[in-house]
């Protein structure tokens, strides 16, 4: 979903098969150099994820965008971003058109505001820290249909 490079999912594979995590597809992915990563990535990845029992989300889906924004929910709520932060990557990403992250890209609109407004920074991380928690515990979307042979 564009969260992360193509060398760290080289690099996650490689913890994954140290983590006594193995299949072909997986292996591929792992073996995959840095200059490689960005052209074979996007093709291994479907394949090890399946191989992994693991969901592979369409880049442009809705169940991708969704997905990627609860992951993002996840990092906000240990400690990986900041609500300010969080709510400035799902607004940057996906505007006022995701149904699932309107309100807090309504909040990012907010922090931009703060000095203009009758709330406090304070009250403001509250709100966006409740609905994170909201995304984290939302129901995931069944996957949509991939390309990819199972």
């Amino acid at each position: 979903m564009g969260e992360v490079r193509a060398s760290d999912v080289v690099n996650a594979a490689c913890d994954a098969l140290v983590a006594g995590l193995d299949t072909p597809a997986l292996r591929l992915l792992a073996a995959c150099t840095r200059a490689e990563a960005d052209y074979d990535v996007h093709e291994l990845l479907p394949e090890a994820l399946g191989e992994l029992g693991l969901t592979f989300y369409p880049v442009a889906s809705d169940a991708g965008q969704e997905a990627a924004a609860r992951a993002l929910a996840r990092c906000m709520l240990a400690g990986e971003l900041t609500p300010r932060e969080f709510t400035s990557r799902i607004h940057h990403r996906y505007g006022h058109e995701l149904p699932l992250t309107e309100r807090l890209a309504e909040l990012d609109d907010e922090y931009d505001t703060i000095d203009y407004g009758d709330r406090t920074v304070d009250q403001v991380n509250a709100e966006v820290t409740a609905e994170a928690r909201r995304l984290a515990v939302h129901p995931h979307v069944p996957a949509e249909p991939t390309d990819t042979p199972s």
